[in-house]
């Protein structure tokens, strides 16, 4: 993000990122790594998906960032005694030196993104270094910390996004022409490499250049917040002073941004249909998926617009009664703010015509994949909600202005794999 129209300070105060000795698997003590690496952990959000995982190989790195025990405190003391076995098996190994690391993911649609991997220095809101976009909520922010300090380790980069286009796009561009440490195709098609950055002229360059650039979070606030939290109960200066993220240039390297589904537990289709008789429009689409997502794409163009999915059809909601949205969504925010989908559903449809919880894990799941969601729904005689994705700009914008959207508004993409690349903070 160029530092235009920011203050002489905020340029002073900009992104400062460091090497690290990476902690990696050694290839030759697991089956493959492609079959130790994860999704991040809130995109395993299924006991089945767990299990698939586990079932992959056993040292798979779902084992560290969620772990399976009978409480969540047996759950992170297990986690870090399977780190510390690991270690000492050598199953994970310190790089000898400290680097940058340059990552890219390539899929088979021609898609490619890279970006440049270290342990970012964690600074305060007010600095407007990295700007957040939705709300956490704390129960996840403590989970992450337990993990963290049983564990005392950033087991998966955060992705941050910013607009450079210089000198780090140089270096990254020039290391990914050398061979790299290692190379893997996941079972979702797409393709990583990894490369460290050790050269003392090419770390400068890159610190130098991410020193006038602000960050936005694109994904995983829930870890930015446990870092923010962790380095303020711990001493300082020290390794929790920092923290692992992925930083992605979009202005070169653009990313996806797709909506993030409500699955709505105990409300059946009917009910919620029924519900809002009056309050949208309600048509009903006899559509298969890919249509019925075209259909809510052209409606969201001149309003709030969402799919409701769990019977076998599509219910398409659209212009909403302006009166009901003025008596429900808050009247002290900007305009750009109140109009998005995700404020109208949390704020309207969840709280005053459906009364769901947003925060209760037994009445409401945040769902990435379309067509699971769907199923899931139909399976269990609940509700799908569908979103239509916000554009990166309206999220940057409303970043810039302080504005948080509602929680699991978006998901950007594609998303760093997990286990590729840890830190240990001892080391």
């Amino acid at each position: 993000m160029n530092t235009a129209g920011h203050s002489e300070a905020t340029a002073r105060r900009g992104l400062e990122l460091n090497p690290f000795r990476g902690l990696r698997y050694d290839p030759d003590r697991v089956g493959s790594l492609a079959s130790v690496t994860s999704p991040p952990y809130d995109v395993v959000v299924r006991p089945d998906g767990v299990h698939h995982l586990q079932s992959a190989d056993p040292h798979n790195i779902v084992r560290l960032i969620l772990p399976q025990a009978g409480t969540p405190s047996a759950g992170t003391e297990q986690a870090a005694d399977t780190l510390r076995r690991w270690l000492a098996e050598g199953i994970l190994v310190a790089d000898p030196e400290p680097g940058l690391y340059v990552y890219e993911q390539r899929d088979g649609d021609g898609m490619l993104q890279r970006g440049v991997i270290g342990a970012l220095r964690i600074s305060e809101p007010a600095d407007g270094v990295v700007l957040p976009h939705e709300d956490v909520m704390p129960p996840v922010v403590a989970d992450r910390a337990a993990l963290m300090r049983a564990t005392r380790a950033n087991l998966e980069p955060l992705l941050l996004t910013y607009r450079g286009n210089g000198t780090t796009a140089e270096v990254i561009e020039r290391t990914a022409e050398k061979p790299p440490l290692l190379s893997t195709t996941t079972e979702d098609g797409f393709h990583h490499r990894l490369w460290s950055v050790t050269d003392p002229a090419d770390l400068a360059r890159v610190q130098a250049d991410l020193s006038h650039h602000q960050a936005l979070i694109a994904d995983g606030h829930h870890r930015w917040a446990t870092y923010r939290l962790l380095r303020a109960e711990q001493p300082s200066p020290g390794p929790w002073d920092h923290g692992l993220v992925l930083l992605v240039d979009t202005a070169r390297y653009p990313l996806r941004v797709r909506a993030i589904h409500r699955l709505l537990h105990g409300l059946p289709v009917a009910d919620a249909v029924a519900a809002v008789q009056g309050l949208f429009r309600v048509r009903r689409l006899d559509a298969p998926l890919a249509e019925a997502l075209e259909v809510l794409a052209d409606a969201t163009c001149t309003g709030n617009a969402f799919l409701l999915a769990g019977d076998g059809a599509f219910h398409l909601l659209d212009r909403p009664d302006p009166a009901l949205l003025a008596r429900t969504i808050p009247a002290d925010r900007p305009a750009a703010w109140r109009s998005l989908d995700a404020t109208v559903l949390h704020a309207t449809l969840l709280e005053h015509v459906w009364h769901i919880p947003e925060d209760s894990p037994a009445h409401i799941a945040y769902i990435h994949d379309t067509a699971a969601t769907v199923a899931k729904a139909e399976h269990d005689g609940g509700t799908a909600v569908l979103m239509h994705p916000v554009r990166e700009e309206v999220v940057r914008d409303l970043a810039r202005q302080g504005v948080t959207m509602p929680r699991k508004s978006t998901s950007f993409g594609p998303k760093p794999a997990s286990g590729l690349v840890l830190r240990a903070l001892e080391i």
